[in-house]
């Protein structure tokens, strides 16, 4: 824009409620990482914060540098993918901006980028545990390059094609919840599972994180959702609305289906319902009246919570269940739009005015646009995601996955050499203590010191076993190595 023309007024509260949206989104990203955190063993932790928080970092740059330009440059016209117009937020001031006339394109590019954040974030758990975090932060630069700002220019770009066909997707079912979701599956298939030791009785090392990652997930869900009317209006509130009702049902939903199994009342399935009905809400709040987030918060919180067995059926280590949640939450969310989307709702933002809903408003055909950009979409992220993780692979220096050892060890051992938790004047393992929380150090005689032999320990008593005649006061100076977890 030139200095000689006039800066376009917006309104104040519009441009409020969208930064504060936006701040809301970014807050999605600790909360990411408390939860992969929470859900992942003890001695992989910490990467897996590492990865979240670096991968945000990465995004950000490559947003500013060419990423808002190949996913929204008005001037592409090919319906797959920008061009490099918006080079460096070349030309991205003050104009309206493309997603939508009541904010400027600047303040637009600032809360889309929140959203690819996210994304790269959800896609970051496919790296549980054995995944090395250097490498993971070259591929997610060239992922959001090659996969999702082309599945953001088919659905949000004014001229992407599955925009112009007309695909009912509020706030990122196809890039956000697709791309991350059956990415990750796909980054996982190229990683490998990880060995049947590491798999045998696993649970998650602190639930608590696992629930406040999920209810800071929930807060900033509201301005994901919300935000993305791009006005305070009223459809911003219909999709906050939306959005607590799918949660809540989905959450109880799940919750309910892992009853039948233990008879106990799970806390890690409630959280992971309630993520299942917003991934849901993502694609759907903004189309649909209340009622049908009761419908779609309950058919997601069961079809994700059946989706958990595809990856036996596939073979593939979904660590932390991408797949089950975010790609069959957001698939459930954009086929919700062919039978619920209101003609109504859509234009109670003032802007969106004479867009036809689903079947309730007699729109038959929109079963089969939604379900073809679904297949697209998982298509072609499935397939993109394996070559770019592949190439990265192939990269000497580069080889996404760490060493068998380094698994056993633990990917903060290894990989990051601090720890989400740790134990102060313990062994870092549970099972090198005694029973009576002491270091079971080995005693020696002056003989063994000499010979560098040890009589062993009973580990409950600490008594010498029969034949060791060591005082039970003298003991090493130095713990032996500590066996791996």
């Amino acid at each position: 824009m030139s200095a000689t023309q006039d800066v376009p007024t917006y309104d104040r509260g519009d441009l409020s409620f969208i930064i504060v949206a936006g701040a809301m989104v970014f807050f999605m990203v600790p909360g990411l990482a408390f939860l992969y955190s929470g859900l992942s063993r003890r001695k992989s932790a910490l990467s897996l914060i590492w990865a979240v928080a670096a991968a945000n970092a990465v995004v950000i740059f490559q947003w500013y540098f060419w990423g808002y330009s190949l996913a929204f440059s008005i001037t592409a016209t090919n319906g797959f993918i920008g061009n490099l117009r918006n080079f460096g937020l070349m030309h991205v001031e003050a104009e309206p901006s493309p997603g939508s006339a009541l904010i400027p394109d600047i303040l637009y590019s600032f809360f889309q980028m929140e959203f690819a954040s996210v994304t790269a974030a959800i896609l970051m758990g496919g790296l549980a545990e054995r995944g090395r975090v250097l490498p993971a932060m070259v591929f997610i630069f060239f992922w959001m390059t090659i996969v999702y700002c082309p599945l953001a220019c088919w659905i949000w770009s004014t001229n992407g094609w599955a925009f112009k066909w007309g695909v009912l997707d509020f706030a990122g079912g196809g890039p956000v919840e697709i791309g991350s979701g059956v990415g990750g599956l796909a980054f996982s298939w190229v990683l490998g599972r990880r060995h049947e030791r590491e798999l045998l009785n696993f649970r998650p090392h602190n639930v608590s994180l696992v629930g406040l990652g999920t209810f800071m997930l929930w807060f900033g869900w509201i301005g994901f959702n919300g935000g993305s009317a791009f006005g305070a209006n009223l459809r911003a509130i219909f999709a906050i609305w939306n959005t607590m009702i799918a949660a809540a049902f989905a959450g109880m939903t799940w919750c309910l289906l892992d009853f039948r199994y233990e008879k106990r009342w799970s806390m890690v399935g409630f959280c992971s319902g309630t993520i299942a009905g917003l991934v849901a809400a993502t694609p759907s709040s903004g189309f649909i009246k209340p009622w049908g987030s009761v419908v779609t918060g309950i058919l997601s919180g069961a079809l994700c919570n059946f989706a958990t067995k595809v990856k036996f059926m596939l073979h593939i280590d979904d660590a932390l269940d991408l797949f089950a949640e975010h790609a069959v939450g957001g698939i459930v969310g954009l086929l919700m739009n062919a039978f619920f989307a209101s003609e109504s709702i859509i234009a109670s933002d003032g802007v969106n005015v004479g867009i036809v809903g689903g079947w309730v408003d007699h729109n038959w055909k929109q079963l089969y646009i939604q379900f073809a950009f679904v297949v697209a979409s998982c298509a072609y992220t499935f397939v993109m995601t394996a070559i770019v993780a592949k190439v990265v692979d192939l990269i000497p220096g580069l080889q996404l996955r760490s060493t068998p050892e380094g698994e056993r060890l633990g990917m903060d051992e290894v990989e990051i050499g601090e720890f989400a938790s740790d134990y102060i004047e313990l062994r870092r393992d549970v099972a090198d203590t005694s029973t009576f929380g002491f270091p079971p150090y080995t005693r020696r005689t002056e003989a063994a010191k000499n010979t560098q032999e040890e009589p062993r320990l009973n580990a409950i008593t600490e008594k010498p076993e029969e034949g060791d005649t060591t005082p039970t006061t003298a003991r090493s100076s130095t713990p032996p190595p500590a066996p791996v977890s």
